[in-house]
């Protein structure tokens, strides 16, 4: 979970494993959920929010938006890759 201004670039880093931290450590690679916000305290104050609910609820939430848990960033970026070619 997190805020950016990027989500290509930020979803990029993670999937090349750049950034240090729990996705890095746990091989968190896919984009299964994101809201889009205009109002960046707003984002951050949805963040903080989501952060503090329990795991089964953020599956719900994820479940009842991605059943699939499917990869979206081809939702944002058709023709996404990462790496050499």
């Amino acid at each position: 979970m997190g805020v950016t201004n990027d989500l290509v670039r930020r979803v990029a880093e993670h999937k090349e494993g750049v950034t240090p931290g729990f996705t890095k450590r746990y091989g968190v690679n896919k984009l299964v959920y994101w809201e889009a916000y205009d109002d960046y305290e707003a984002a951050i104050v949805r963040e903080k929010t989501l952060k503090r609910w329990r795991r089964d609820w953020k599956r719900a939430l994820i479940e009842e938006n991605n059943p699939h848990w499917a990869d979206l960033i081809g939702q944002i970026a058709p023709g996404f890759a990462v790496g050499p070619g």
